[in-house]
């Protein structure tokens, strides 16, 4: 995270909510949702479908009007001053939003023209993305013929051409392989690095852990629809369920049950099996110190048993853990907003 001298005034924030609310009928899609993301960081925002975070981005990038609250995108408040805040904000949602029919340089040059760039600065620019983004070979094949990950690093490119100040990454991995999620991962970095912050939605666990320096979880609670269920750095987050795991995969099948029974003689916690795996998981107070004190004595209770052992490791709990856990919390209401 940015840090600032002692006694310096801290950054304006880049992305500033505060009491957001937002209705569709009968249904709340946002219920007083706070958010602060401090300028050049990357915040992931997760949910379950209907947990208000499309409309959310939606708000902040001035294509829909809250209810009630008050937000704020790069200095200028998105209801009072929308047009300063199109001007320093970038959006790529879940598709791409690229003419299909025309080539890489031609989707760049138009929106280009359309953000009122002239002459040879719309040259320029459309050069700068395509070697950035790893275009250039493509520059003029028609968008048709792109792959989906090239597609994805378009789009993204067209929502630079202005060099924001904030850019919404709604979902921009769905459906790309993993390669191609690994360079727009690479892309999105080197965004924060030239101090571009980012406001990242996605329905991968991985990407946000990775990507994220904060993270908000939205929810429906208590019969209601987008509010915040919690938020932290995902190292917080993590550590919040207070216990990790020792994973052990023993050499052979028929010593699980001995193995299981060296580890549950630990007194750390339960033990689960898994046969098909030949694996053994005992769930320990912490991934801390305490917890590599009990490895140590976990590796010495096996070695007294016998238990020839091919794998084990200590381990934190994952992001996925840790998102799976709030759901269980917070079970979501069944009118679902956007």
């Amino acid at each position: 995270m940015p840090t600032h001298p002692p006694g310096a005034r801290a950054p304006e924030a880049a992305i500033e909510v505060r009491g957001l609310r937002k209705r569709f009928g009968a249904t709340t899609a946002l219920d007083g949702v706070d958010l602060s993301v401090a300028p050049g960081t990357v915040c992931g925002l997760l949910g379950p479908n209907g947990a208000g975070k499309t409309t959310l981005v939606r708000i902040l990038a001035t294509l829909l009007t809250a209810d009630g609250g008050v937000a704020r995108v790069a200095g200028h408040d998105v209801a009072g001053e929308a047009a300063r805040v199109r001007g320093r904000i970038g959006l790529t949602g879940q598709y791409a939003a690229v003419d299909e029919l025309l080539s890489g340089r031609q989707n760049l040059e138009m929106f280009a023209r359309l953000y009122r760039m002239r002459g040879p600065a719309v040259r320029r620019r459309a050069d700068e993305l395509l070697e950035r983004f790893g275009l250039q070979q493509a520059a003029r094949r028609p968008v048709r013929t792109y792959s989906g990950g090239m597609r994805r690093r378009l789009d993204l490119a067209v929502g630079l051409v202005v060099r924001p100040a904030v850019i919404f990454l709604d979902e921009p991995t769905t459906g790309l392989d993993p390669q191609s999620r690994g360079g727009l991962w690479d892309s999105v970095r080197e965004l924060v690095l030239a101090g571009t912050t980012v406001l990242l939605t996605t329905q991968y666990l991985d990407e946000a852990d990775h990507l994220a320096d904060h993270i908000t979880v939205l929810a429906n609670r208590d019969g209601t629809g987008g509010r915040v269920l919690v938020t932290g750095t995902p190292s917080d987050l993590k550590s919040s369920l207070g216990s990790g795991y020792i994973d052990l995969t023993v050499r052979h099948a028929d010593q699980l049950v001995l193995a299981a029974g060296a580890l549950a003689r630990t007194g750390a916690g339960a033990t689960e099996v898994r046969e098909e795996l030949r694996r053994v998981t005992l769930t320990t107070g912490a991934a801390t110190a305490a917890g590599t004190a009990l490895l140590s004595s976990a590796l010495r209770a096996l070695e007294v048993a016998g238990v020839e052992i091919e794998d084990l490791a200590l381990r934190r709990p994952t992001l996925d853990e840790v998102f799976a856990g709030l759901m269980d919390a917070a079970p979501a209401h069944a009118g679902e907003a956007a």
